[in-house]
């Protein structure tokens, strides 16, 4: 079974994983080089996904600018246009990840933002970035949020599989990358790429002639504003029709004690038949988290950017 660092790309080694391996040893390895591919997680969903996508991504625009690429195409949304991709979003696998991680700064962990990343033949590098960079405070700090890409199609170094930086999540924010410190994840269709908010990383240059599909689905603090407006995205009317473990991470939830209610209720009973009104009530797992979550000062963490 492999664990760690078992392939060798053109650049250097990846850190991949076989479903099986023990919970608490993936966590670690996340940890420690800043990424995490979990090889054929998800086979079945993945294929039934990229069959639901497909019609809406050969008809979605190209990206307007270096960062979205001229070659990639994207598309949101598709929460609503495949059930299967409604099943990835909250994977068993994947949130035991999370809580594991972002448990330790907050009471709740939302869904940040969705998307996909379809690489046509020629696409060109997207620049390397943190995506932890959306918040003023340095990667340096607390993990504020942690991106998957899925894999619908193959990803390989020549198709443009996501560059990443092994390790960067360690670094000082002013240090940049090498061209030989960088590599990319190579994985069959059904694995996952689970990195940290701190890990350089960004869409790959596709000099092959097969397109390259990712699905990614970001995960952040349920006390952080999310990138993707949600509610605007899936409004009660659409995020009726999910289950409720979706709704709940799409943000219908307190996302600490009381925070995000609405008239002082747990926004969820929004869902409720017959609800006609608060009834002050909240999660008592969310009361009960917050006793154990430590108080982070601002002037403890690194801080980039104005404050106000």
């Amino acid at each position: 079974m492999r664990t760690t660092q078992p392939m060798a790309n053109a650049t250097g080694h990846l850190n991949i994983v076989t479903p099986d391996l023990d919970m608490a040893a993936m966590h670690a390895l996340l940890l420690e080089h800043g990424y995490l591919i979990i090889e054929e997680l998800a086979v079945d969903l993945a294929s039934r996904a990229w069959q639901d996508l497909k019609p809406h991504i050969d008809v979605a625009p190209f990206g307007h600018d270096e960062f979205l690429g001229a070659r990639t195409k994207r598309l949101g949304g598709i929460l609503q246009k495949s059930e299967a991709a409604q099943e990835l979003v909250t994977h068993r696998v994947v949130l035991s990840l999370l809580e594991r991680e972002l448990l330790k700064y907050a009471t709740n962990y939302q869904l940040n933002f969705t998307g996909v990343m379809h690489l046509e033949p020629g696409a060109l590098a997207q620049p390397l970035h943190r995506d932890g960079d959306l918040y003023p405070l340095s990667h340096l700090g607390i993990t504020t949020l942690m991106p998957t890409m899925w894999a619908l199609s193959e990803f390989d170094a020549a198709n443009g599989g996501t560059q990443v930086v092994p390790g960067s999540h360690l670094w000082p924010d002013d240090r940049d990358a090498e061209p030989h410190e960088v590599i990319n994840a190579e994985m069959p269709p059904g694995s996952v790429l689970i990195y940290l908010g701190g890990t350089i990383h960004g869409g790959g240059e596709n000099a092959s002639q097969r397109a390259r599909t990712g699905m990614a689905m970001q995960y952040s603090l349920g006390w952080l504003r999310q990138e993707e407006n949600q509610y605007l995205a899936h409004p009660p009317e659409v995020a009726q029709a999910f289950p409720e473990p979706l709704r709940r991470l799409i943000g219908y939830d307190y996302g600490g004690s009381y925070l995000g209610f609405v008239n002082g209720d747990d926004p969820h009973r929004l869902f409720e038949p017959g609800y006609s009104g608060p009834a002050m009530r909240s999660r008592p797992e969310i009361d009960a988290a917050k006793e154990k979550l430590p108080r982070f000062a601002l002037t403890q963490l690194p801080v980039k950017g104005k404050v106000f």
